[in-house]
């Protein structure tokens, strides 16, 4: 008996337990006492549904308190789309008491889109200021100039959806601050008059597509980077100097060669010559036999010859010229 009696308290318990779950009591008390409409049998719905109870009263409450008029079957209908149910009901409610145009479905598609609906509303209502990182930018007088600026956003809520976010503002005021500083005529007016680069970018509209307004652009920060123009000049002048040494180096080649051609064409002729020389003593030996030259002939010849490398010899232009 003791041991039957133990099972069925403990079936008991746990049958409290699982009639306690599917029938928050008292969270529908909570919703009675705080006049909000909800049923024992929707509540037992979101249960079936997976839909967590707390989350839709409690946001219930929250907006009947506020004086919204929405229903749990829209709430449910938001959670089961994946939206954040608590954050919508925080943005319209903060919308309301900044009178900021922002309906339930508005504010549902926002948070559908993936923006934080509520954060949203907050920038709506207090401006947030975006720093720019360094961005820089060349003057004409070839003067590099590092700006930083901070710019002033407040939230577009009829943008939100489909809207463009910070980094499109933030690409487009980097832009701006180029465009302008490189229409400079040089990097002195830049830093004389910086409010010159927030009147150029504001002028241009920049917010336009975006899910913001830009309220005002300031120039927190200019510096002076490098010399872009003499940078580029000497990189100029280094590469005309490698051009200028590549043709130099090829004419002394061409000029190597040209000698080394004229050198052996130079040989070839002594290679002749000599071979010519070589001719003579036959062609004298020759002339012998046939008669055609005598020994007077010869010796006066050998006489010629010996006269004239004497000569050449005095006047240094012979085969046997002084070397300086």
């Amino acid at each position: 008996m003791e041991i039957a009696t133990l099972v069925i308290i403990f079936l008991s318990i746990i049958a409290l337990f699982i009639f306690l779950y599917f029938i928050p009591v008292g969270l529908w008390i909570t919703a009675v006492f705080a006049r909000v409409k909800v049923s024992i049998g929707e509540l037992i719905g979101m249960r079936i549904r997976k839909v967590p109870p707390s989350i839709i009263v409690n946001s219930m409450i929250t907006a009947t308190k506020a004086g919204l008029d929405v229903s749990t079957q829209e709430l449910e209908t938001h959670y089961l789309a994946g939206g954040h149910v608590p954050s919508v009901i925080k943005a319209l409610i903060s919308a309301d008491k900044a009178n900021i145009l922002l309906d339930f479905k508005q504010a549902t598609a926002i948070d559908l889109a993936g923006r934080d609906v509520f954060e949203a509303v907050q920038i709506s209502v207090n401006p947030k200021v975006i720093t720019t990182p360094k961005v820089a930018a060349v003057a004409a007088d070839g003067i590099q100039l590092i700006a930083v600026a901070r710019v002033t956003v407040r939230a577009n809520i009829q943008q939100l959806v489909g809207g463009a976010g910070e980094d499109t503002i933030l690409a487009r005021v980097g832009e701006g601050i180029v465009t302008s500083i490189g229409s400079a005529g040089t990097h002195k007016e830049v830093l004389e008059n910086p409010d010159r680069i927030s009147q150029v970018v504001l002028e241009r509209g920049l917010d336009a597509g975006t899910a913001f307004k830009i309220l005002s652009i300031d120039i927190a920060d200019v510096d002076v980077g490098v010399n872009i123009g003499a940078t580029l000049q000497t990189d100029q002048a280094a590469a005309d100097l490698k051009v200028a040494e590549a043709k130099a180096e090829e004419r002394r080649a061409m000029a190597v060669a040209l000698e080394q051609e004229m050198k052996a064409k130079a040989q070839e002729a002594r290679a002749k010559v000599i071979e010519a020389e070589a001719e003579i003593p036959k062609a004298i030996s020759d002339a012998f036999i046939k008669g055609n030259l005598g020994v007077m002939d010869y010796y006066k010849m050998e006489n010629i010859q010996a006269d004239t490398d004497m000569r050449d010899s005095i006047s240094g232009s012979g085969k046997n010229k002084p070397k300086k």
